[in-house]
């Protein structure tokens, strides 16, 4: 990883951007449906576009007031060259999170299954913990591994192990998460940055209510973009 593709062809992560605009709607207070539309800007000012994806979230309804939450994201991707050697794609990330006034712990135990010639099922487990400092403020660290194909794990150094430092807040009308990330393997990025920037839609006859509750962006922990 970083200053060399993940496979021949594949985008070099050192000095890249990643972007990923999403689009998302509440079908009902426990079925959430979003769209991506994933690219990255690499160290030579290029601008490859990795397809698009679907996902399906289903949760517990009001997941964001309960002290224990659960559900479970389906998201199916179209891949392009420079991203991976498959061009379709289904991630399966089961969430099972508890909090209380003050902390939040949510696991994320993926399974990431490629379709065709190089296709295998990846074991990409996450997790979060973080404090909560009141007003919408969040404090916390965020882990995210990529163990390689389940039942054939790659060794330890050719896995990826990222732990970031990450601080969730609201600014004005926006959701915003930051964070900084350190990889802990040979096969991870060394050092890399995150933003999300979320923003929810007023929905007529309802009031905006505050809450001292994460932005949902946060609370199901997404993934930085990784090969």
């Amino acid at each position: 990883m970083g200053k060399e593709p993940g496979f021949p062809g594949g985008l070099i992560s050192n000095h890249s951007l990643n972007g990923t605009p999403e689009l998302a709607y509440g079908i009902t207070d426990w079925w959430e449906l979003g769209f991506y539309a994933p690219f990255a800007v690499n160290s030579g000012g290029q601008f490859p576009s990795d397809g698009a994806k679907i996902r399906n979230l289903f949760v517990v309804p009001n997941a964001e007031k309960r002290d224990f939450f659960y559900g479970v994201n389906f998201e199916f991707s179209y891949q392009t060259p420079p991203f991976a050697q498959t061009r379709y794609a289904l991630e399966v990330r089961p969430i099972i999170g508890v909090r209380n006034k003050e902390w939040e712990f949510i696991v994320n135990p993926i399974v990431d299954f490629s379709f065709g010639a190089f296709g295998q099922a990846d074991f990409a487990p996450a997790a979060r913990l973080a404090r909560n400092l009141g007003e919408n403020r969040f404090i916390g660290i965020e882990y995210y591994a990529d163990f390689g194909p389940i039942g054939n794990f790659l060794p330890l150094q050719e896995q990826s192990h990222q732990i970031f430092a990450v601080t969730d807040f609201k600014l004005g009308k926006f959701d915003i998460e930051l964070g900084v990330g350190y990889g802990l393997t040979s096969g991870s990025d060394r050092l890399i940055t995150k933003a999300i920037i979320g923003y929810a839609f007023p929905v007529p006859g309802k009031e905006d209510e505050a809450s001292d509750h994460p932005p949902k962006s946060s609370m199901f922990t997404k993934t930085v973009a990784r090969q």
